[in-house]
């Protein structure tokens, strides 16, 4: 789940990783499309667009962290980006064919936000794209396919031990059943209305919201100590990763989504995962923090053989740096999982909020690279 707040020891560290990949705050470069936002505006400057790739260029004067996003007329997230902080400017790139669109600015990263209709046209320089960008997104699609299929299978075993009563056998498959979801969560979240169904934390809700999802069947399980009452929670989890499954084989997929994606886990881990916010309850964070890295990883990977002949020293430093932040986790490794995270201590979570750091700041560059 998005993260919408941060708090706590590490937050120094995590705004680092939210300016990662900022702009000075100067003149937009020639082609970049201006937006402006506030806590109450978004000001685009060009709405009629060209099929192709697109970079938009965000200034940020609201009061709160604010999520810029491109959305399909139902609703469908095309790509977006999150925790665009206070008095920060950053760009995104995006690739969009012919259609119908629309940019929303959504200050404190809460509900539909401020929308503006985009209209792409087709028509513009047509670009052959390079073949082994077409192979990245074939392979990616498969990958997110499967981590679907994973979390569907693992999280059915789970619903049935809480419908089992089984509280033990329950808090060891909560996290596994997460893993595949936060390996793959932007995917997940460009529809819509699964993401605060299945993955909604309490801290987030809303007035008059319900809540439903893992984190309700979490909070019974390590607070309360039963799986009372959680069947039908456990059913209506159940059928809304079910229609995930249904959805997910048509989702778009592009090279620079894969790009944006990766560093939208990044951002998951800096806001969710290293503050301890994610899993209140069970302490799980880093079962979370591992998958989303992975995930980012694994569309970075698919995507290396274009950022090496691009950025060959791009290449290099996103290698030792994944690396440094997924060794930086095998210390609290223990058997299947991991050490629970109110064990680990504000220093040791500056050590791990300073690796994910030094990885946004060049995973930041990814989905302009590969757009070239």
């Amino acid at each position: 789940m998005a993260a919408r707040r941060i708090s706590g020891g590490v937050g120094v560290a995590v705004l680092a990783v939210l300016l990662a990949g900022c702009g000075s705050g100067g003149a937009e470069a020639k082609d970049e499309i201006a937006v402006d936002t506030s806590d109450t505006t978004c000001k685009v400057a060009t709405t009629k667009l060209t099929a192709g790739v697109q970079t938009f260029r965000i200034k940020s004067s609201a009061s709160k962290i604010t999520e810029f996003e491109v959305l399909r007329p139902d609703g469908r997230i095309v790509s977006e980006r999150e925790n665009i902080g206070p008095g920060t400017t950053v760009t995104f790139t995006v690739d969009l064919t012919a259609g119908s669109y629309q940019a929303a600015c959504i200050p404190g990263m809460v509900g539909k936000g401020i929308r503006t209709p985009l209209t792409v046209a087709g028509g513009g320089k047509t670009q052959k794209r390079d073949p082994k960008l077409d192979k990245a997104v074939d392979a990616y699609r498969t990958y997110v396919n499967l981590q679907v299929d994973d979390s569907v299978a693992t999280t059915k075993k789970f619903v049935a031990a809480v419908k089992a009563g089984d509280v033990a056998k329950a808090k060891k498959l909560y996290a596994p059943s997460r893993y595949g979801w936060e390996s793959i969560e932007p995917v997940a979240e460009s529809f819509g209305d699964i993401d605060p169904k299945v993955d909604l934390r309490e801290a987030d809700l809303e007035d008059g919201q319900e809540w439903t999802g893992w984190h309700v069947i979490e909070k019974a399980l390590w607070k309360d100590g039963t799986t009372k009452g959680m069947s039908a929670v456990g059913d209506q989890l159940l059928a809304d990763l079910a229609t995930l499954k249904k959805k997910v084989g048509n989702v778009e997929i592009t090279p620079t989504s894969m790009g944006n994606g990766a560093k939208e886990l990044l951002d998951e881990v800096a806001t969710g995962k290293v503050t301890g916010e994610e899993e209140a309850f069970s302490h799980t964070d880093l079962v979370d923090f591992e998958a989303n890295v992975v995930g980012a990883k694994k569309a970075y990977t698919l995507l290396r053989p274009v950022v090496a002949d691009r950025d060959a020293k791009l290449a290099g430093t996103l290698d030792k740096e994944f690396a440094s932040v997924l060794g930086s986790l095998e210390k609290y490794r223990r058997g299947e999982g991991f050490v629970s995270y109110d064990t680990v201590g504000d220093a040791d979570r500056k050590v791990l909020s300073d690796k994910v750091n030094a990885l946004a700041e060049p995973l930041s560059k990814l989905a302009a690279t590969v757009a070239r």
